[in-house]
């Protein structure tokens, strides 16, 4: 059951350190970095590429598209398991990773982008494949950080006894990651895919098409194709292009997605067979297939079974010479942390003489964007958590009903909404409230759907044997969802709020500050001050916006996010 291993209060005692205080230094250092980067700009780039609204161009920029967010997905997946494998394993390099992770996640998207393609410009003068590398790399930068931060708690909620277990039958690191760790993440990572490929969809029309110190910048792309029909008002253009993107996030759901959550149901910890699993004729098929099976057994299990083979031996050589620690590696990390530190420590005294010669009016306007964006930020994270919460829990534990509505539930968390912002504009103009309101609701659907996939893969973990008990013990809706519901969620839950609430930042930038058919619409708040620095190329403004944007997101991790984190890590585990 869900109760706690280890004590609480010993666990949750604030802990300062000298890592509390170098990471708001890091954090400047690396933004000035940044920011630096892209006021050097010197490259030259070919900006006269105008997007055809025929919609015989569609195919065309759809599959363009599709090719940006394979590659986006695949560097994702690669830098999560990685990332967060060594944060699990390695006691000394979490301390650095995990932190870092804070400050990497807490940047907005929007905000690298002016560094990221003015840098791959420059370093690709006149050629099309700098705008492709830093397209594909905001989209990596908005995929990645919900997937690591899952898996991470996955690999650290994995039971105590299991850890023993696999200890006792001296598993080499590869069978253990293998056999262990790796399917203790599968449930988590494949719902924070299929969310990490929706925000991808959700920032296209940002990561294809935008403006950078009055250049503009346009791939041939889906997202490009809705941003020139939203610019042009062209509403039968808008609807065919979120027709072509909607068949496209349907196939993908019906052939890899669906799958994929039914392939993940053997990996969860049931000493009771579930009545109802989730299901795919897509993998039935595959089960079934003689030329698939002929494939697992010529091709993939004799790879499995070698690598499986020779990690052990060398598990084995290893442990046969026990090596002692090196005193060179201890000294070569205490260098290497302290090069970082003087990088630094130099990047933040250039980062203060730049943001000394900005003007008080300047810092006034950063001062009010941050407070009405943190009100716009608190309001969504509450809208978010009561309309995700009840559907999350009820698609989770009702596999015939996820088959319903996972694919609708995916489809609207991938469509741009601000593809569909003018109409929304065009409404609220009538009824009042204009983009106050607006960027509330653009920000609501840029993040509740982080809360929402992490609380479905939070239900389905929870073992149905545990849901038997509770009806045997006759326990009422409220008792159940006290005592079984909420504290098996509750590390996903966590990891959901954590993503929201940097994907609320986020979409901020693009809610506050809107171009509509040559109209310029704002909304006081820092996105709003951010895009327009970043528009004009007001380096100073955009720095100090950034930064103060960064380090609220930080601050509240370290202050309310972590320690429920921790809590979820300690008190809420599965004990088996």
């Amino acid at each position: 059951m869900f109760q706690p291993t280890i004590d609480p209060k010993s666990e949750f005692r604030s802990r300062w350190s000298v890592g509390d205080i170098l990471l708001p230094l890091a954090i400047v250092s690396l933004i000035f970095i940044i920011v630096q980067t892209a006021s050097k700009f010197t490259g030259t780039y070919d900006s006269e590429y105008v997007i055809n609204l025929s919609l015989s161009f569609l195919p065309t920029y759809a599959l363009q598209t599709l090719v940006r967010m394979l590659a986006a997905y695949g560097l994702s997946l690669i830098f999560s398991l990685m990332y967060a494998y060594i944060a699990y394993r390695s006691t000394t390099w979490s301390k650095v990773l995990i932190p870092l992770l804070d400050i990497l996640q807490s940047i907005p998207v929007l905000s690298f982008l002016p560094a990221v393609v003015l840098a791959l410009v420059g370093l690709f003068p006149g050629q099309r494949l700098g705008i492709e590398m830093a397209s594909i790399l905001l989209i990596f930068t908005g995929m990645t950080w919900n997937m690591t931060f899952s898996f991470y708690q996955s690999l650290s909620s994995i039971p105590k006894e299991l850890k023993e277990a696999s200890e006792v039958y001296r598993l080499s690191a590869w069978q253990r990651f293998w056999t262990l760790e790796l399917p203790s993440g599968v449930v988590g990572l494949v719902w924070n895919s299929v969310m990490s490929v929706a925000g991808g969809w959700f920032f296209l029309m940002q990561t294809e098409s935008f403006t950078l110190s009055k250049r503009n910048f346009t791939l041939p792309g889906l997202g490009s194709f809705l941003k020139a029909a939203a610019d042009q008002g062209d509403n039968v253009a808008i609807l065919w292009g979120i027709v072509v993107l909607i068949s496209i996030i349907s196939i993908i759901d019906y052939f890899i997605w669906r799958p994929l959550i039914a392939w993940a149901e053997k990996f969860k910890h049931e000493t009771v067979e579930a009545t109802q699993v989730p299901e795919s004729r897509v993998l039935d098929f595959l089960r079934r297939s003689p030329t698939m099976r002929i494939i697992s057994e010529r091709v993939f299990m004799p790879i499995s079974e070698t690598f499986n083979h020779g990690f052990s031996n060398k598990a084995e050589k290893s442990s046969l010479k026990q090596p002692k620690p090196s005193k060179w590696l201890g000294l070569a990390n205490w260098v290497l942390m302290g090069v970082a530190g003087f990088i630094v420590l130099g990047g933040t005294i250039e980062a203060i003489l730049l943001l000394s010669k900005m003007p008080l009016s300047s810092w006034r306007q950063v001062a009010i964007g941050a407070f009405f964006t943190s009100i716009r930020v608190a309001v969504v994270l509450i809208i978010s958590l009561l309309i995700t919460v009840p559907i999350g829990v009820t698609i989770g534990r009702s596999p015939k009903l996820a088959q319903i509505l996972q694919p609708i539930v995916q489809i609207a968390a991938s469509v741009p909404a601000t593809a569909l912002f003018p109409i929304l504009l065009l409404g609220l103009a009538n009824i009042g409230g204009g983009l106050d309101i607006g960027a509330v609701i653009l920000m609501t659907l840029g993040s509740m759907w982080y809360i929402l996939f992490n609380v479905i893969a939070g239900a389905q973990a929870i073992p149905s044997e545990l849901f038997e008990a509770a009806r045997v013990y006759k326990l009422s809706p409220v008792e159940r969802w006290r005592t079984l519901i909420l504290p098996g969620i509750f590390p996903y839950l966590v990891t959901g709020i954590i993503t929201a609430v940097g994907g609320a930042w986020n979409a901020s930038i693009a809610g506050e500050y809107i171009k509509f058919q040559g109209k310029l619409l704002t909304a006081t708040g820092l996105g709003s001050t951010i895009t327009q620095a970043s528009d004009i190329g007001d380096f100073p403004l955009l720095l100090a916006s950034t930064i103060v944007m960064s380090l609220l997101v930080v601050t509240t991790n370290r202050l309310v996010w972590r320690p429920l984190y921790r809590l979820a890590q300690v008190k809420y585990q599965l004990l088996v």
